[in-house]
């Protein structure tokens, strides 16, 4: 029957509704296997792996930026000079490490 007037379907409607119903069907089996093939998938998790990537990158990047922006700030003044009264330590502990390092080596050789 068809919907609208209640009357039987004909042979031609009803063979219309079949090609209309394989037509949709070949479509929707299209588009599955575009889906499932291996190369789609493949593309998609490369697009997902380089989204992740990005993001984790960029929450790095950030992470880093924030930590140089504190360090900075300790031992640069607003204007861009050094703060003498913290750089001075720093650098005095950085000679007094690589000497002893210096040393700890040359024992090593000699003995």
């Amino acid at each position: 029957m068809t919907e609208a007037a209640g009357t039987p379907a004909t042979p031609a409607d009803i063979e219309a509704r079949i090609a209309r119903r394989r037509e949709n069907l070949a479509r929707t089996l299209d588009e599955i296997g575009v889906r499932v093939h291996p190369s789609t998938i493949a593309d998609e998790l490369r697009t997902r792996a380089a989204a992740n990537i990005d993001r984790t990158a960029g929450r790095a990047l950030e992470a880093v930026n924030r930590g140089v922006t504190g360090v900075r700030s300790r031992f640069v003044t607003e204007d861009g000079g050094p703060r003498l009264d913290r750089v001075v330590p720093v650098a005095l502990l950085t000679v007094a490490a690589v000497g002893l390092l210096v040393a700890a080596n040359r024992r090593r050789q000699r003995g």
